[in-house]
């Protein structure tokens, strides 16, 4: 199950942002991955940012930054939260 095994980032990633809406349906499995597994992931990389923004209407997407700024993003629609998971994953050992 994603998630029993959290993730320890790599330095090679640099942040990771989460766009999402409050209320779409389009966000709920963003919303949801928030809730399941930002604390984990926090406990896990303390000092890794982890930037969380809220727009109404927005469409969720994942946002990740690597060294020498390469920056790669992943649409997040209709997903649940650990294909949230999923996609963070495959993204933190690109």
């Amino acid at each position: 199950m994603a998630g029993s095994n959290v993730l320890k980032f790599g330095a090679h990633l640099k942040e990771l942002r989460l766009h999402l809406c409050q209320k779409s349906t389009h966000s709920k499995g963003v919303r949801d991955f928030i809730e399941k597994f930002y604390v984990p992931l926090k406990k896990n990389n303390p000092r890794f940012p982890i930037l969380i923004r809220e727009c109404s209407g927005v469409q969720p997407k994942i946002y990740a930054r690597y060294e020498h700024g390469k920056e790669t993003s992943v649409s997040l629609a209709d997903m649940n939260d650990n294909q949230v998971f999923q996609t963070l994953e495959k993204l933190s050992t690109k």
